[in-house]
């Protein structure tokens, strides 16, 4: 059996941040802002949420102004997207975490600093240029459902009609990609741990993550 992964063009979504970004992107960007101006007034005194699920968590751009455990339906967390620059080559991709339809995700809701407008874009951009380098990503509003009420945030969803999605893999792929996958910000395992130790340390049980990882080689 085969068990590497098939390789996907290389693409700046691993993390290659440009000087300027694509057109596309740019254009996105003022388009999600321009929907979170649209927002009633009520809301947008709640400020610019972000939702977090995974290395936004244990690695965000920004210090938070506020944090909340937050839980939101209609998408669950996947270890399902190639990663052939941060975390795997063109020759060993790796994988790293996307929100994919289907099901529910509990994560961390983050608004965004800001002491005015002026400041609080600037976060923003700073976050989408992160996160947005093409335009592989597709950036919604989510309704995340917090102790402290409900708030509207971004979070950064993949189809599964991208390029760049994965099904789910046998045990051997994931055994391979888990072994061998390594790229410029280190390795798809480690990746994967550090997002399932960070959401166990807010009490968030992730079982699917914990089944995938049960494929790691032993130490």
């Amino acid at each position: 059996m085969n068990t590497q992964a098939p390789a996907p063009a290389v693409s700046a979504i691993d993390g290659a941040t440009p000087a300027t970004l694509p057109a596309e992107s740019i254009a996105l960007r003022e388009r999600a802002w321009a929907q979170w101006w649209a927002f009633d007034s009520i809301t947008r005194a709640q400020g610019l949420w972000v939702f977090a699920y995974a290395s936004l968590i244990w690695k965000p751009q920004f210090t938070p102004a506020e944090q909340r455990l937050a839980r939101v339906s209609g998408w669950h967390r996947g270890l399902s997207m190639w990663s052939t620059l941060n975390r795997g080559t063109p020759q060993r991709p790796g994988l790293v975490f996307a929100l994919i339809r289907g099901g529910h995700c509990r994560g961390v809701a983050q608004r965004l600093p800001g002491d005015n407008l002026t400041s609080l874009r600037g976060v923003f951009n700073d976050l989408w240029s992160r996160e947005m380098v093409t335009a592989i990503y597709q950036a919604r509003w989510v309704r995340c459902q917090t102790a402290q009420g409900d708030v509207r945030a971004m979070t950064f969803t993949l189809p599964k009609e991208s390029e760049r999605y994965c099904c789910e893999l046998s045990p051997a792929q994931y055994h391979d990609i888990f072994r061998h996958a390594n790229g410029r910000f280190g390795s798809t395992l480690e990746y994967a741990q550090q997002t399932e130790a960070s959401l166990r340390a807010l009490g968030i049980i992730d079982r699917q993550l914990q089944r995938v990882l049960r494929h790691a080689p032993r130490a």
